[in-house]
């Protein structure tokens, strides 16, 4: 899609098409997650991408059409990006020591094999839900592009993916 493709469906969004807004939306929710990718860690790029097209939402009513949507969304974006930047800083940050010890790596292998034995009890659109977006870091969005499946079933795929593992540690691995 192109600028003047954003342009004229948040135009269109803001004399009262929700096709168009939903669109725009869609196609913000992309770049913003590409956009923030590029500048902040994975952990926080699905907030920073939420808050910003929360933004957009509460100051839509402020997008001048002659402007170019990008622009528009860019500005608020590298807001948000800051305000995340600034949240970051107050975060205390404790100094690490010179002489840390080199541990093996024992824990990892077995917490990752134990992992593994558990998503491989789960049905396995569950186990690739849980794999793609809670391990790999990709979006319901992508998930479900990826999958074939709505958004709406790999959240549900994930939700008792998740339940199930939960089921299996805490009562055993007999449970069904």
């Amino acid at each position: 899609m192109t600028e003047a493709d954003w342009s004229r469906w948040m135009a269109a969004a803001q004399a009262g098409n929700a096709e168009a807004y939903r669109r725009v939306l869609g196609e913000a929710q992309s770049w913003l997650r590409r956009f923030f990718l590029r500048r902040l860690p994975l952990s926080m790029v699905d907030d920073a991408v939420q808050d910003t097209l929360l933004a957009v939402h509460e100051k839509r009513h402020t997008f001048d059409p002659s402007q170019g949507f990008g622009p528009w969304i860019a500005a608020i974006a590298r807001y948000k990006w800051i305000d995340r930047l600034r949240a970051e800083r107050r975060v205390e940050i404790a100094a690490l020591d010179d002489d840390l010890p080199v541990e093996g790596h024992e824990e990892q292998v077995t917490t990752a094999y134990a992992l593994e034995g558990l998503l491989g009890r789960l049905k396995p659109a569950q186990a690739e839900a849980i794999r793609l977006v809670k391990l790999q870091g990709l979006s319901i969005e992508e998930a479900a592009r990826r999958t074939g499946q709505s958004m709406a079933l790999v959240k549900v795929n994930i939700h008792r993916g998740l339940n199930r593992m939960n089921a299996l540690v805490m009562r055993g691995s007999d449970v069904d």
